[in-house]
């Protein structure tokens, strides 16, 4: 048997896993309390959005996965906001903006995850919204320890806090400074944004009324009126160094809702696969995949496996930042998950790392505006924290994203990553105690490609939860937070499941690697060819053997990349979980 950093869960009753303890704790209370796993669900996204305030925010984005019992296939819950209405090139480049900053107002869409958990909640929740919000208001007013990563990341921006963005001093920094790892944190202005919703809510009698009072007063009542007042006034530092006013309304927030959508498909090995539409980089693992059902693996050469699925996210990747974006706003090629055309791309897949960015040639424009992009550098510019790195790990000063998969003894599976609305990359909304998002800068400001800024466009996210159906019936929700990284790392966690046999830990533990062979989806949207970073338990072997093959190997420090964390239901009524030990934050529950 192998040694795991901790058990894979396993139990007939239910099972939360996020990358926050306080959070998994708070959705299994629901489940005890006889909620669903969507209940469940929207509990710990609520915890996680204080207790990781880095990482997600309330004014974030969010897309989710949800598998109900008895439906054969999983939908996609789309909480990705849209561009506001004055969101366009001509206005971005009059105010000097090239690249849209990382950090700041102009960076901002319509917030979305709110409405996106509402919306699951309220057609396939059961518990009053008092009861889902009631463990996020209880940490915001009672408080909790600060984890170190939340404490270093303000301490990185207290003096930009106090000289430039003062709402975020009020709550970041209590009594001046930022609180120490360990210490009793509090939000009172986010308890109270909460508390008054909670109010409003209730106001209506009826469960699915309440949800609806509170999607008004959120889209259309003072949420939005807070967030309008605020940017019709505020002009902050942003991540060029520059002072620059949003341009996000009420009215944006008014008009928009989340959908729901059906999830895209693959199959690999007998196993299927979902993952979610163009507008995200979900479907790169499908292209990834499809291309490695024409390649041979070796189970017992993990340098092997590591290198031929590192060629294969070369080459979806490089279609991702070439053909993805928006489907309502974008015609998106069909032959993207085609065989014929993975078989073709196949052929590129050699024993030698490729150094080249390689779009398949379905749009030679396209193909050619990509890589003129990809080439493209900012200057450095004095600003201030910006977006989600591509290379997610212990030593990030940027932002990050949050994730969490949930089965009750139902059968009902969630996967939802939670993110933006970062405490260090926008000011604190007057009145709200959190921030807004900035989604935008997946956004280019070249006219005529799929991701050009447009108003009611979606930017084309990194966001990227998973689900998947083995061949015995067991079905699986999984996903991480990091960025360009999240489809790399469950790739290669898929490929463990598959090939090598392992459980939920065993395959969350084997060690990671991430490739920076491709356009950073943030600020300064940067290129590494060939870089490619490894645990050091690989071993000295697999590595050397990595090297030899051509990677620009650099080895991390142990336990450093990635944050998985997975759930799954079997036929038989067997529930598993697990959860990532690194960052030694993340934990499963289950029983």
């Amino acid at each position: 048997m192998t040694c795991t950093t901790r058990p894979e869960l396993q139990g007939t009753f239910g099972m939360v896993t996020s990358t926050h303890w306080l959070a998994s704790a708070a959705g299994m209370k629901i489940l005890e309390a006889g909620g669903n796993a969507f209940d469940s669900a929207a509990a710990t996204g609520f915890v996680l959005n204080f207790a990781e305030p880095q990482l997600v925010g309330p004014l974030g984005d969010m897309p989710a996965l949800i598998w109900p019992a008895g439906e054969d296939v999983p939908q996609m819950i789309c909480g990705q906001g849209t561009a506001p209405q004055e969101a366009t090139v001509e206005h971005y480049r009059s105010e000097g903006v090239q690249m849209i900053p990382g950090a700041g107002l102009l960076a901002t869409v319509i917030p979305g995850a709110f409405d996106a958990w509402m919306l699951m909640l309220r057609d396939w929740g059961t518990k009053p919204l008092r009861e889902v919000l009631e463990p996020a208001i209880y940490y915001a007013e009672q408080g909790y320890p600060m984890l170190a990563l939340t404490s270093d990341a303000i301490a990185r921006q207290a003096e930009v806090f106090k000289a430039e963005w003062p709402t975020s001093a009020e709550v970041w920094l209590p009594g001046g400074s930022a609180p120490q790892a360990g210490e009793i944190f509090r939000n009172t202005q986010l308890a109270a944004f909460w508390r008054r919703l909670l109010q409003e809510a209730e106001a209506v009698a009826g469960r699915e009324a309440q949800i609806e009072a509170a999607r008004e007063a959120f889209y259309r009542g003072f949420v939005a009126e807070a967030i309008d007042a605020y940017l019709r006034e505020a002009c902050v530092l942003d991540g060029e160094g520059a002072h620059r006013k949003g341009v996000l309304t009420g009215d944006d927030m008014a008009g928009w809702q989340a959908t729901v959508e059906p999830a895209l498909t693959g199959s690999y090995h007998g196993w299927e696969i979902w993952k979610g539409g163009f507008w995200s980089q979900g479907p790169s693992l499908l292209q990834a995949l499809g291309l490695l059902e024409h390649a041979a693996l070796d189970p017992s050469d993990d340098a092997a496996i590591i290198h031929v699925a590192v060629e294969a996210l070369k080459l979806a990747f490089a279609d991702r930042d070439t053909y993805y974006g928006d489907p309502d706003h974008a015609a998106i090629p069909p032959e993207l998950l085609s065989d014929d055309y993975a078989a073709e791309r196949a052929k590129l897949l050699t024993a030698t790392a490729s150094m080249e960015l390689r779009p398949g040639r379905l749009d030679a424009a396209l193909a050619d505006g990509f890589l003129e992009r990809a080439m493209r550098r900012v200057p450095e510019a004095a600003g201030v924290g910006g977006g989600e790195p591509t290379n997610a790990h212990l030593t990030q000063k940027e932002g990050d994203t949050v994730h969490l998969d949930v089965v009750d003894a139902a059968g009902n599976i969630v996967s939802a990553t939670p993110s933006g609305g970062w405490l260090q990359s926008n000011p604190v909304v007057p009145g709200l105690g959190v921030p807004l998002n900035t989604r935008a800068q997946m956004f280019w400001l070249d006219e005529g490609v799929p991701t050009t800024l447009a108003p009611g466009r979606r930017p084309r996210t990194p966001l990227s939860p998973s689900m998947a159906r083995a061949p015995d019936g067991t079905r699986l929700a999984f996903g991480t937070p990091g960025g360009d990284s999240q489809d790399q790392w469950q790739l290669m966690m898929l490929l463990r499941l598959v090939h090598q046999g392992m459980n939920l830990q065993e395959a969350i533990d084997a060690p990671l690697a991430l490739s920076s062979h491709l356009q950073s989806s943030f600020y300064p949207r940067t290129v590494r060819p060939g870089h490619l970073m490894v645990e050091p338990s690989f071993g000295d072997a697999p590595i050397a053997a990595l090297r030899e093959r051509g990677h620009d190997v650099e080895v991390t420090a142990p336990w450093a990349l990635g944050r998985l964390t997975a759930a799954a239901g079997t036929p038989s009524g067997l529930l598993k979980a697990a959860a990532t030990p690194r960052l030694v934050q993340a934990y499963a529950a289950g029983r």
